[in-house]
C-alpha cells in the first residue's frame, strides 16, 4: 500500500451513529394535560356528551310535547315520564279542544297579523335605509346615523306610556296596527345598524362597475345588494320574527280582547282558569313550534349571517 493511500484512509472521518430517539421520554416533549385529554375526547366521547346535553337541553321541549298529548286527569295524576310505559294513553283530544276554543285560535291568528308585517316592513325599511347609509351621500348623513344607534339604548319600558297616548290620539290604540307600529320602531334601529355594517363591507367596485353599466340606485339595490346581502336580511328577518312572536309586554298594553296575540291569550287562560292545562299544554306547544319551524327553514342564511365578516 502506498504511503498517500495510508494517509488517506487515517484521515476518513467516521460518521457516529445517531444517537436513539428519546422522544416523549423527557419531560419536555411530553404533552400537556389538556392535550392529552382534548385527544380522548375528540372522538366518539366527545360526540356522546354533546348528544347527552342536547338532550337535557331538549327535555322540556318534549316533556311539553308528551304533556299536551295526555288526558287532564293523566297529566295530574303523575308525570309526563309515565308516558314511556303506557304510551296507549296518548291522544290528540287536547289538540281538539284547542281548536275549537275561538279566543285561542283567533290569537294565533292575531299573532301571525303582527308578526309577518312587522318582520316585512323592519325588513324592507332596514335595509333600504341601510343601503342609503353605506352607500349614498347626503346632508348629515353621519348624525343620522350617530342618532340611529343613540336609538338601540333606549329601553322600551320608557316609551309605553308616551306612545300608548299618541295611539289613543290618533285611534289605533288596541288594534293591530298600533302593535305592528309599536314593532317596527323599536325594530328598525337595530335592523338599520346591522345591514348598514353588512352592505359598507361590498367591495367598491362592484358598485362602481354596475353603475357604469347605467344602473340606478334601486336597480343597483334590488339587483347587487340585496343578493349579497341575503344572509345577513335572513339573520335580521329571523331575529325580528322571534322577537314579535314571543313578545307579550308589548301586546298586553296596546291590544284588546279581539287583537291580543297568542302570548297574551294563553296568559288569560292562566289567570281564568288556574289548572287548564288540556288549553294551556297544545297552545303553549303550538306557540313554540312555529318560530322553531321559521328558523329551522332559514337556518343556512342564519348562519352565513351570523359568520359573515368573521373570514377574511
Amino acid at each position: 500500500m502506498s504511503a498517500e493511500s495510508q494517509t488517506a484512509q487515517d484521515v476518513v472521518v467516521k460518521t457516529p451513529k445517531p444517537a436513539p430517539s428519546t422522544a416523549g421520554s423527557g419531560p419536555a416533549d411530553e404533552r400537556s394535560l389538556g392535550a392529552r385529554i382534548a385527544g380522548r375526547v375528540s372522538g366518539g366521547v366527545l360526540q356522546v356528551a354533546l348528544i347527552v346535553v342536547a338532550l337535557f337541553w331538549l327535555m322540556p321541549t318534549i316533556g311539553l310535547l308528551l304533556s299536551s298529548l295526555r288526558t287532564p286527569t293523566d297529566m295530574s295524576a303523575s308525570g309526563w315520564w309515565t308516558v314511556f310505559s303506557e304510551p296507549s294513553k296518548l291522544t290528540f283530544h287536547s289538540y281538539q279542544n284547542l281548536l275549537e276554543n275561538s279566543s285561542i285560535t283567533d290569537s294565533l291568528v292575531n299573532s301571525l297579523l303582527i308578526t309577518v308585517p312587522a318582520t316585512l316592513l323592519v325588513v324592507v325599511i332596514g335595509s333600504l335605509a341601510g343601503y342609503a347609509f353605506a352607500w349614498m351621500q347626503f346632508p348629515g348623513r353621519d348624525w343620522w346615523f350617530v342618532g340611529v344607534v343613540g336609538l338601540l339604548v333606549v329601553p322600551v319600558q320608557v316609551a309605553l306610556l308616551p306612545i300608548a297616548k299618541l295611539f289613543g290620539s290618533i285611534g289605533i290604540f288596541g288594534s293591530i296596527i298600533g302593535v305592528i307600529v309599536f314593532h317596527v320602531g323599536f325594530g328598525l334601529p337595530f335592523a338599520i345598524f346591522l345591514l348598514r355594517n353588512f352592505f359598507a363591507e361590498i367591495p367598491v367596485s362592484l358598485l362602481e362597475a354596475a353603475r357604469l353599466d347605467g344602473a340606478g340606485e334601486l336597480r343597483l339595490f334590488f339587483r347587487v345588494v340585496m343578493p349579497l346581502g341575503g344572509p345577513a336580511i335572513a339573520s335580521l328577518g329571523i331575529f325580528q320574527f322571534l322577537w314579535v312572536w314571543n313578545d307579550m309586554l308589548v301586546a298586553l298594553i296596546f291590544s284588546d280582547a279581539d287583537s291580543q296575540p297568542i302570548t297574551v291569550a294563553l296568559q288569560t287562560q292562566v289567570r281564568q282558569f288556574g289548572s287548564n292545562v288540556d288549553i294551556l299544554a297544545p297552545g303553549a306547544f303550538i306557540s313554540m313550534v312555529i318560530p322553531l319551524a321559521v328558523f329551522f327553514a332559514f337556518q343556512r342564511q342564519f348562519v352565513s349571517g351570523v359568520m359573515a365578516g368573521a373570514v377574511k
